[in-house]
């Protein structure tokens, strides 16, 4: 398999302080995948700037305005959870325009599948807000490009983020062509991602949220790939994939009370190459999201590269989790799912 990598030293200039995502989230994913010789082993795929036509196929173009002004401005925070410096606006351009050629590069048989290393993270981000870190919805902005480039007429973006993507869910909750699935900690920041949140007007039910409650791990979070993303891909028969690829649900994680392992992302990223193979001639775009354990994070990321290479790998250093609390029942929660969806 030839593995796009989209990465640059543009994202590191995006600097955060001590904010939680901040450039070493990069430098250790980097420098793991440059140690175990896999980042060699991808076709690099170099980033652009996005333009401002490109920006606004999601945001506003006062949005825009705002946070290119902000950053003209030397940055500071942006928002109470937000910060910015004068970099941050070019490695936001960065970001997505790294994500619009790794789709391109895959859309056009230059690689079979990618993986963009890319911050900013993005999926928060609301057509005229930033938020949760966000600055602009990287994946967002990259399926209304490939619904426009290349004629598409079904997207599945899958979300395994801890925090629900409330900004992807935003814009496209009455749009059929995109079918949106996350699953995520709740109730937990932003506060949305309900079960009975399934888009509306012609989107009605493609959007797809799994709300798992506080210390599900790694059980749970399968059996909702098995029972709930597997039948809905199938069902919705995408084009192409894209995925909002966050590690904050690793049990060491300070960013969530969930349990999820290394191992654990990696069975998950197999079942997302599977249904890609399966359903879309294996066309599939992974963005980095959250993930705030170094450790955890650079693990999980070359273990999804080590996925799309086809050469998965059990290599997890931090094991399973302690069992800091026995795992919650999730039967109600997957019933009422499979009840709003009709996958009964």
């Amino acid at each position: 398999m030839k593995v796009g990598l989209i990465y640059d030293p543009i994202y590191l200039e995006h600097e955060t302080g001590d904010h939680e995502e901040n450039p070493a989230r990069l430098i250790e994913i980097v420098s793991l995948l440059e140690e175990s010789n896999l980042r060699s082993q991808c076709k690099a795929v170099p980033p652009r700037p996005a333009s401002l036509d490109e920006l606004t196929l999601v945001h506003t173009p006062s949005h825009v305005l705002r946070i290119k002004s902000f950053a003209e401005k030397g940055g500071g925070w942006l928002t109470v959870d937000t910060v910015m410096s004068s970099a941050s606006y070019e490695a936001g351009l960065c970001a997505v325009g790294g994500t619009l050629n790794g789709v391109d590069a895959v859309m056009e048989g230059e690689v079979d599948c990618a993986f963009a290393l890319v911050r900013p993270p993005g999926h928060h981000a609301m057509p005229q807000e930033a938020m949760g870190f966000c600055l602009f919805n990287n994946i967002a902005i990259t399926a209304k490009h490939v619904l426009q480039k290349y004629d598409l007429e079904r997207i599945l973006i899958v979300d395994f983020d801890v925090h629900h993507g409330n900004g992807t869910q935003a814009v496209f909750y009455d749009d059929p062509r995109v079918l949106y699935f996350s699953v995520h900690e709740y109730p937990f920041y932003p506060g949305s991602g309900a079960f009975d949140e399934d888009g509306e007007g012609q989107g009605k039910g493609t959007i797809v949220n799994v709300p798992l409650p506080a210390w599900s791990g790694d059980a749970e979070y399968l059996r909702v790939f098995e029972e709930i993303l597997v039948p809905v891909a199938r069902r919705y028969k995408p084009e192409l994939i894209l995925v909002s690829a966050g590690y904050d649900a690793h049990w060491a994680d300070n960013m969530s009370l969930m349990q999820v392992s290394v191992s654990a992302f990696t069975t998950m990223m197999e079942t997302i190459k599977e249904l890609a193979q399966e359903l879309c001639y294996g066309r599939l775009v992974a963005v980095l999201e959250g993930g705030y354990h170094l450790q955890a994070l650079s693990y999980s990321v070359k273990a999804a590269f080590e996925v799309l290479r086809g050469n998965p790998r059990r290599d997890d250093p931090l094991g399973k989790t302690p069992a800091i609390r026995k795992p919650p029942s999730i039967d109600r929660i997957l019933q009422a799912v499979k009840t709003v969806h009709g996958l009964e």
